[in-house]
């Protein structure tokens, strides 16, 4: 049975799943010789569009945070290759979040034979 949500004018519709798109801030920042893109450095952390926050809770300003909007959390996993050349460390609570693998990752563990 799916519930409806209620909006203000009266009106009833299903909620929707939405996966996020989280785009990196990190504590430093270089620039590819190639094509001139500014690209993290040093820490990373996941970061949503439109906050002044990390999914962590640091504050982007007050923790010296450079935001990087053109890059995908994605992107700066190490076996992604991709933009984490110079990426020395994932914040582990914003991995946990966000995922450590890419999005199309299947789960590291699956129980074969749950309880009833």
């Amino acid at each position: 049975m799916r519930r409806s949500v209620g909006t203000a004018l009266g009106e009833t519709r299903t909620p929707v799943s939405v996966s996020k798109r989280y785009a990196v801030a990190a504590s430093g920042r270089w620039t590819d010789d190639e094509d001139g893109a500014r690209l993290p450095a040093g820490e990373a952390h996941a970061w949503e569009q439109g906050m002044n926050q990390t999914v962590c809770g640091l504050s982007l300003s007050r923790s010296r945070l450079d935001r990087f909007p053109h890059v995908t959390w994605a992107d700066v996993i190490p076996e992604s290759g991709g933009a984490a050349d110079r990426v020395r460390r994932l914040c582990p609570r914003c991995a946990s979040v966000a995922g450590r693998r890419g999005a199309d990752a299947r789960p590291r563990w699956r129980r074969t034979n749950p309880r009833p």
